[in-house]
């Protein structure tokens, strides 16, 4: 198998007995009203951050992140890579298993990028 860790992500992620959450449509939404960033790197920054929120209000850590799945736009290696760089920053050295797709089109024109995350939740009794 190919060792993809050189590039920041896992082939296998392994979730114990435990409870999952499942993120989706994870979209560059500003919370502030601002415009969406025109760039598959600017909207790469902002869903770092909501991962990174989701992450905090789950009790969990970026350790914690079994599988990510990105969606880009016209996807190509370079629309990849920007979409990726954000992404990687906020991983801050973990290895969850990531899919990156390229797509169509995804709700509105304006995104370029979406993403999905299944993160294995600390044992507590808030969920």
């Amino acid at each position: 198998m190919w060792d993809s860790t050189t590039n920041g992500h896992s082939q296998i992620s392994v979730a114990r007995a435990t409870q999952l959450a499942y993120l989706c449509g994870q979209i560059a939404s500003p919370l502030d009203g601002s415009a969406v960033p025109e760039t598959v790197g600017g909207q790469a920054e902002l869903i770092a951050n909501s991962l990174k929120a989701a992450l905090q209000e789950l009790g969990a850590s970026t350790a914690d992140i079994v599988m990510l799945r990105i969606y880009v736009v016209d996807g190509t290696t370079e629309r990849f890579l920007e979409a990726y760089a954000p992404i990687q920053a906020m991983l801050a050295g973990a290895l969850p298993s990531l899919t990156v797709l390229g797509v169509q089109s995804l709700f509105t024109p304006m995104l370029q990028l979406e993403v999905e995350m299944v993160v294995r939740v600390p044992c507590d009794d808030r969920y």
